[in-house]
């Protein structure tokens, strides 16, 4: 008997894979392009800047990251536990590479979600995506060692969840749950975000049950870290700066006259008086408090007291007293710094310093040495990453926490200076989702309704309760593409798609 051997299968499960990868990506290659040239912007900017770049608050950070014994006075640790969790590579480098990837996955969940679960074609899931895949300032906001790449993810995680399911398990409602509270970890405008998904699940009839499970994941791990918190400074919360924060917004415009302060009966209140007239006072309240300048009171409780319990406590007081003794000023402020958001320009603010942290500037950056928790900020920064270098600055040793290489950090320089998203287009944004919620009354907006009140909500929070700062701006811009994306998805989709309700997305 002859037998023929049989020719060699051409679908091996290598192969397969590789052609089901290439197939995606062909029907999806618009975005993918997208991605490709988003990541090797990313990749130049390592190249550049290595291994950080550095904010003011990096360094708390990086401190409860090296001494995780007690939480932060000041914010939430939940960023200081995701560089522990990094520490045992001891490299910064890999840090900002999982922020870049977080940047990323930002863009692939819109993507996902205008594709998939509204129907937009390619072109316009892609569109939607351009300004966190290419804005200069989010790549930078990416490289600085700050929770913001972080938290802008989880944001976006818990939107898409939450518009994907039309009807939710309880099970989906408690991992949206654990989304939040990782988000309030992260930065303490998570619980207000909590409240608006519940809100939004409760208009939308979604159930008591996906409710109750969300609302209890994210309490728990919340209540348990303020008992952590309780049990190192005496009170139950999250920080003790809220109040302080607030204290710098009314600090503009504070008058203890008009609040009618009697140093007599309320010294608490009176020490925080600041004497120069409001028409006389900086035009940033940062000063007021980070700042001991003349005329600014918040430190004359004397060193190392800006953020205990009680200090806290009375500048709430002060803060509070302030807003309602003179709410007009309070919400002239308040616009003011909220319609500073939509400017084409770029200005400087509140101070050079500050405005300069957000730039790829030619030069490199020496660590400080401020004094931290068991250490100096430079100290605690070497010690997370022991490859930083030391060099010898006007006779002392210093720590160089970013190293300028080009022509890599000239071209994101030049970059920079071209290709920014104007606040006037983040205006637009919000004003195209405002009419698709206007659109949709009868569905009280629709789906359009959470993330364009999740972008509101976060550029309005900082200047109601803080100040203007320009990376308060860049969480919001992803929540702001969304909702235009969909309040705009009709106009991509033929009228018997858009009278049956189908989502099924078209072919590129």
């Amino acid at each position: 008997m002859v037998t023929v051997t049989e020719a060699p299968r051409l679908d091996s499960p290598a192969a397969g894979v590789l052609s089901r990868a290439l197939a995606l990506l062909g029907r999806h290659r618009l975005f993918a392009v997208a991605v490709a040239l988003a990541f090797a912007l990313r990749v130049v900017t390592m190249l550049g800047y290595g291994p950080a770049l550095w904010f003011n608050d990096s360094f708390e950070y990086v401190s409860g990251a090296v001494n995780p014994g007690r939480p932060s006075a000041l914010r939430p640790n939940g960023y200081s536990f995701w560089l522990l969790l990094l520490r045992p590579f001891h490299s910064f480098s890999l840090v900002v590479l999982t922020q870049h990837l977080m940047g990323l996955g930002v863009a692939l969940l819109i993507y996902v979600l205008l594709r998939r679960r509204f129907g937009l074609p390619g072109w316009g899931a892609t569109l939607a995506t351009l300004p966190v895949l290419f804005d200069a300032y989010q790549i930078q906001l990416e490289h600085l060692i700050m929770s913001d790449a972080m938290f802008m993810l989880l944001v976006v995680g818990v939107v898409t969840l939450v518009l994907w399911h039309r009807k939710m398990s309880w099970q989906v409602g408690a991992v949206v749950g654990l989304l939040l509270a990782l988000t309030a970890l992260t930065r303490s405008i998570g619980l207000p975000i909590l409240a608006l998904v519940a809100v939004y699940m409760l208009v939308k009839r979604t159930g008591w049950k996906p409710i109750v499970a969300m609302v209890t994941a994210c309490g728990v791990p919340v209540a348990g870290y303020m008992a952590w918190f309780a049990a190192t400074y005496g009170n139950f919360a999250m920080t003790s700066s809220d109040g302080a924060i607030l204290y710098m917004r009314t600090a503009l415009f504070a008058d203890c006259r008009t609040m009618r302060v009697d140093p007599r009966k309320e010294l608490e209140l009176a020490l925080l008086c600041i004497s120069a007239p409001p028409s006389e006072r900086h035009f940033s309240g940062q000063k007021y408090l980070w700042w001991a300048q003349p005329g600014q009171r918040f430190h004359a409780f004397g060193p190392n007291t800006t953020f205990t319990p009680d200090i806290n406590r009375a500048a709430g007081a002060f803060a509070r007293r302030a807003i309602l003794a003179q709410p007009l000023d309070y919400l002239g402020v308040m616009a003011g710094d909220f319609f500073r958001a939509f400017r084409w320009d770029r200005p400087q603010f509140p101070d050079a310093n500050t405005y300069r942290q957000y730039e790829f500037l030619p030069e490199g950056k020496v660590l400080p040495t401020w004094p931290s928790y068991r250490g100096t900020s430079d100290r605690d920064a070497q010690t997370y990453d022991p490859s930083l270098p030391t060099a010898q600055i006007r006779g002392k040793p210093s720590v160089i926490g970013t190293e300028v290489h080009d022509p890599w950090a000239r071209f994101m320089q030049g970059y920079q200076q071209t290709v920014r998203l104007p606040g006037i287009v983040v205006g637009v944004l919000l004003l195209i989702g405002l009419a698709g919620v206007v659109a949709r009354w009868r569905t009280l907006g629709g789906p359009v309704l959470l993330p364009w009140l999740g972008a509101f909500g976060l550029i309005l929070a900082p200047a109601a309760t803080a100040e203007f700062d320009y990376r308060y701006v860049l969480p919001a811009v992803p929540l702001a593409c969304l909702a235009a994306a969909i309040a705009l998805r009709h106009g991509f989709r033929p009228n018997s798609a858009r009278a049956s309700g189908a989502t099924t997305p078209r072919a590129e």
